[in-house]
């Protein structure tokens, strides 16, 4: 049993550490099979006992960790198989650092040496026995004390005080109700202005304050600022979708995936508008179909993509691909951007911030680059807003985050993994900035409620209803009873949702756990 006592007790220090949450019965009803069957004495049998357990005892481990359902990597092996061989090092020092190993290595010596002197396999059945037992005897007496029961563990809710079920179905009834209409944009050249949307994938407050850059004079020179605006997804694929659908409220990740109405889609609204609309990315688009969804969520037909083709490259992807260079993308299309008269309405995205990025030249890993990376960025973007102001022409640019970097990592998550779209890692910085402005700018309107992708949206639409560059504007009254939306994060099987305490997530078997 030496190797089979070190399972179980692998698994008692994960769920100590919150990280496993054991199915007690199975377990113990295994631990006794093996128990059972460690008399036998022909090799033959031995080595069937030891394969038949790890038949069970993998997947039954699987099961029970906190880690994104099997079927969630099955769809993603394709993906899965394109990272280079420097990421997947760097993701393997994130799984299991150097000084847990050492730690593992000291533990095992340790196991080794106790286990010839005492029954160790005798030590684990009685903690698969006891700690089920301890368990249900703390719930038991907390409801004899009256007191809202929560597993032992401190992770599940065992009864929950609020119907978390009733509550995001009432949210998803609210938002399949909510719709941003646009007006048309006025026909006065002199006040009429382009429409830049900058989708940011990566970043969120935590990781700006991770880095020290949440003081970046980028953010100072937003004219709107949105402070706890939800990105609802923490995958650059259904994050597109969301922008590019932000007229109406939030879908369930599942119907991103259906066709949406019309009227939903912001580049045909502000087709509809009077704007010519157009996409750009600072790289190939490639990676799981990014390129294709942002194409089939224009809402407009042929939409022309931008090619990035003669920009500079800044650095390479996770899978080795080209990251050109933000501000040359951005000024190259800005140079073609006269040619084409009337106002203009793009949308671009940039991967600079992804994690797994290689600077060239340089050894850091993409978490040490980061810090690097994103005030290169929001240089980048600021300059760019210079570029347009010395023109002399007008934009509205909008700063909005795909979702973070998760730069931190928490309890459940290694840095870098987003499957739990926790609010740290879909809360992120948004804003609004007007270049071309004669007027006086005034403070940063500042808007502190909850808030997502129809609040821009409904932002957008009150400027092109109403040019803010037509004298004597203010610019406070545009931002004026903006629609707020609760903070829900979605990925496939998950959902998670603020509550007055933290927030609470959804787990693909269904069942709601508070959040770390």
């Amino acid at each position: 049993m030496t190797l089979w006592n070190l399972y179980f007790i692998i698994k008692l220090y994960l769920f100590a550490g919150g990280h496993l949450q054991p199915v007690w019965i199975a377990n113990i009803g295994f631990a006794l099979a093996l128990v059972a069957s460690a008399t036998l004495r022909h090799l033959g049998w031995r080595v069937l006992r030891n394969l038949l357990g790890l038949a069970i005892g993998i997947p039954l481990m699987y099961h029970e960790a906190k880690v994104p359902p099997f079927l969630r990597l099955t769809e993603e092996f394709g993906n899965l198989t394109t990272f280079s061989f420097d990421y997947w090092l760097e993701l393997a020092q994130r799984f299991l650092p150097p000084m847990l190993m050492l730690t593992a290595l000291g533990g095992l010596v340790g196991y080794l040496i106790v286990n010839r002197w005492l029954r160790v396999a005798t030590f684990v059945l009685l903690a698969l026995v006891a700690i089920p037992l301890w368990q249900q005897g703390t719930a038991m007496y907390a409801r004899l004390q009256g007191e809202p029961v929560t597993a032992a563990s401190g992770n599940a809710l065992a009864a929950q005080p609020l119907d978390h079920n009733a509550a995001l179905s009432a949210f998803r009834t609210q938002e399949s109700q909510r719709q941003v209409t646009f007006g048309h944009v006025g026909t006065d050249a002199k006040t009429q202005f382009d429409v830049i949307v900058l989708h940011i994938c990566s970043l969120s407050w935590d990781d700006l304050d991770a880095v020290k850059a949440r003081n970046h004079p980028m953010l100072s020179h937003f004219d709107y600022l949105f402070t706890h605006f939800s990105t609802a997804a923490s995958y650059s694929g259904p994050a597109a979708i969301r922008v590019l659908r932000a007229s109406c409220g939030q879908e369930a990740h599942a119907d991103l995936y259906k066709d949406a109405p019309q009227q939903c889609h912001l580049l045909a609204d502000l087709a509809q508008a009077g704007y010519t609309p157009q996409t750009m990315l600072n790289h190939d688009g490639h990676f799981d179909n990014f390129l294709q969804l942002v194409n089939d969520n224009t809402g407009v037909p042929n939409v022309p993509m931008i090619s990035n083709a003669s920009v500079p490259v800044a650095m390479h992807a996770f899978d080795g691909s080209a990251i050109h260079d933000d501000y040359a993308t951005l000024a190259n299309w800005y140079a073609q951007r006269a040619s084409t008269p009337g106002p203009v309405a793009l949308y671009y995205n940039t991967i600079s911030l992804h994690d797994g990025n290689r600077l060239p030249n340089s050894n850091l890993s993409s978490i040490d680059s980061y810090p690097q990376r994103v005030n290169k960025m929001m240089s980048d973007f600021d300059r760019f807003a210079d570029l347009i102001a010395a023109s002399g022409r007008r934009a509205v640019i909008v700063f909005v985050p795909e979702h973070g970097a998760a730069l931190h990592g928490d309890a459940n998550q290694v840095a870098g993994l987003r499957e739990i779209p926790t609010p740290r890692i879909v809360h992120g910085p948004a804003g609004v900035r007007l270049v071309g402005f004669q007027g006086n700018h005034g403070p940063t309107t500042v808007i502190d409620n909850p808030t997502s992708f129809l609040a821009i949206a409904q932002l957008l639409s009150n400027l092109v209803s109403n040019s803010p560059f037509k004298p004597g504007v203010s610019l406070a009254q545009y931002a004026a009873n903006l629609p707020q939306t609760q903070m829900v994060g979605e990925n496939e099987g998950t959902v998670t949702m603020k509550t007055a305490s933290g927030y609470v997530v959804k787990t693909p078997d269904g069942i709601w756990v508070d959040g770390k």
